[in-house]
C-alpha cells in the first residue's frame, strides 16, 4: 500500500510539474500589426520581399484598406522593433518610424505617398 501511494505521489509531482514547465514556454510566433504608408500591390510585393529576408519571420500580409501589414514572426529570432525597421529600409514608414529617405527615393513612383491614386 505504501508502494501504491508512493507511486501516485510521484507519478503527480511529474504530471504538475511537467505542466507548469510547459505553461513557462514563450509561444513559437506572435503576430504583429503596423501601420504602413504602402498604397499598391506593388509595395505589398517590396514589403513581403524585405521582411521575408528577416530571420523568423513566417507570413507578411498587407491589407490594401487599411495599409496595415499583419506580420506572424518567430519571437527568438526577431522582434517588433526589427520588422519595423525592415520596413523603414524598404522605403515605407512603420507606425511612428519613419521611412528611409534613400530607400522612399529609390521607391516607383506609384509608390511613394504623395502620389494620387
Amino acid at each position: 500500500m505504501k508502494n501504491l501511494l508512493l507511486l501516485f505521489v510521484v507519478f503527480t509531482g511529474v504530471f504538475f510539474s511537467n505542466a507548469v514547465a510547459q505553461a513557462n514556454v514563450p509561444p513559437k510566433s506572435k503576430s504583429i500589426e503596423i501601420q504602413t504608408s504602402a498604397v499598391c500591390g506593388m509595395c505589398e510585393e517590396t514589403i513581403s520581399k524585405a521582411l521575408l529576408k528577416v530571420k523568423g519571420i513566417k507570413t507578411v500580409v498587407l491589407n490594401n484598406d487599411t495599409k496595415a501589414v499583419t506580420v506572424t514572426y518567430n519571437p527568438k529570432f526577431t522582434t517588433p522593433d526589427q520588422i519595423r525597421t525592415a520596413i523603414s529600409q524598404a522605403g515605407y514608414d512603420a507606425d511612428a518610424v519613419p521611412a528611409d529617405a534613400k530607400a522612399y527615393d529609390a521607391l516607383h513612383a506609384c509608390c511613394k505617398k504623395d502620389v494620387k491614386h
